[in-house]
């Protein structure tokens, strides 16, 4: 059976392994503080062009939100994110677990719309009881969107301009920011993402490594104790080699952005088989994500050759699917697939 099940269902990037392998032996000191976290640091500040950003390394995506949000919102705040955003629905309630609301906002294609946002923080102020209620300290936004939708720099930057007004942080999920740089139709660079931005981070779960995302604070602005905070909340990686050794190897010789520009083209291909054989697309996406529309039983059908990730009902007789490429992602895959269509 051929997987377009997700972005992750291979295990890590053969040159990611052979530096795992290569320094496995070496004795190094834990916590993030061997050479080669210090090196991918180096590396990640070069690509941002942002030598002063800070550079932490987490495990998985769910924890980096919620640590993020957790150490830089105050007791009062909550975070402000679209209906669809992932901390809105598919973190398993992690962000209200730690203490603080997520504010959800409606959405146009998976994305925060600027004007919706402004509107929203100007009624809230405007709100004679707003003393009372969960403020408005940060946006949280992802890049690309659940809907594998993406920002355009001139949004990025209205969403930051709502943000300094009212003094709320612009945190930006990367768990897919490769994807997102690479497509065809991005306008923005990852020095973009680090000028703009107050804090983001660099997805490498799902672009290629075996677990590891990197999280870069732009402005001056790591909260105090960061690390301290980081254990405490059970997320302290001993082994910190593991991330940084991975990080390490995917920003030379620029590996993360070929990993991602190639999981783009596959992503390309497919669009093209689907649309070859007369299937509808739920959303437009130009990403690494795709989004089908399947009637229910050439959806049981295809199941038995294809494996790919149920998204949600469209009605009685229709499902919206994703299908996900990825670094692994052959041009074999895309031959299979084409064939289980008929």
């Amino acid at each position: 059976m051929v997987s377009f099940e997700s972005d992750y269902i291979a295990g890590a990037h053969p040159q990611i392994m052979k530096c795992l392998a290569e320094t496995n032996l070496e004795c190094l000191s834990g916590y993030g503080t061997d050479k080669y976290c210090g090196s991918a640091r180096e590396k990640i500040r070069a690509a941002c062009r942002c030598e002063n950003a800070d550079v932490e390394f987490l495990v998985g995506g769910t924890q980096a939100n919620a640590v993020i949000i957790a150490t830089m919102l105050r007791d009062c705040e909550g975070v402000i994110a679209a209906k669809t955003g992932h901390v809105s629905v598919h973190e398993a309630g992690a962000i209200e677990y730690t203490g603080n609301k997520v504010l959800e906002l409606p959405e146009r294609n998976g994305k925060i719309v600027p004007d919706v946002l402004a509107g929203y923080v100007a009624d809230f102020y405007a709100d004679g009881n707003h003393e009372h209620m969960v403020f408005p300290g940060m946006v949280y936004l992802s890049h690309p969107t659940e809907y594998g939708t993406l920002y355009t720099k001139q949004e990025l930057e209205a969403i930051a301009d709502n943000c300094h007004r009212y003094g709320m942080t612009l945190f930006l999920d990367g768990a897919r920011l490769g994807y997102g740089l690479t497509s065809r139709e991005s306008d923005m660079t990852l020095c973009d993402i680090a000028r703009i931005c107050d804090v983001f981070y660099i997805g490498g779960t799902k672009v290629g490594a075996l677990c590891g995302e990197a999280v870069v604070f732009t402005k001056n602005n790591k909260p105090k104790h960061f690390m301290t905070s980081v254990k405490k909340r059970g997320a302290l990686l001993a082994k910190g080699r593991l991330l940084g050794i991975q990080f390490d190897a995917l920003f030379t010789d620029d590996l993360y952005f070929k990993i991602s520009g190639h999981a783009i083209e596959m992503a390309e291909r497919m669009k093209e088989i689907f649309a070859g054989k007369g299937y509808a697309f739920h959303i437009e996406s130009p990403t690494n994500q795709q989004f089908v529309v399947l009637e229910n039983e050439q959806m049981e059908r295809l199941k038995r050759d294809v494996a790919f990730s149920f998204w949600e009902n469209l009605d009685e007789k229709h499902t919206v699917v994703r299908f996900a490429t990825s670094w692994s992602t052959t041009e074999e895959d895309l031959r299979a697939l084409e064939a289980a269509l008929g």
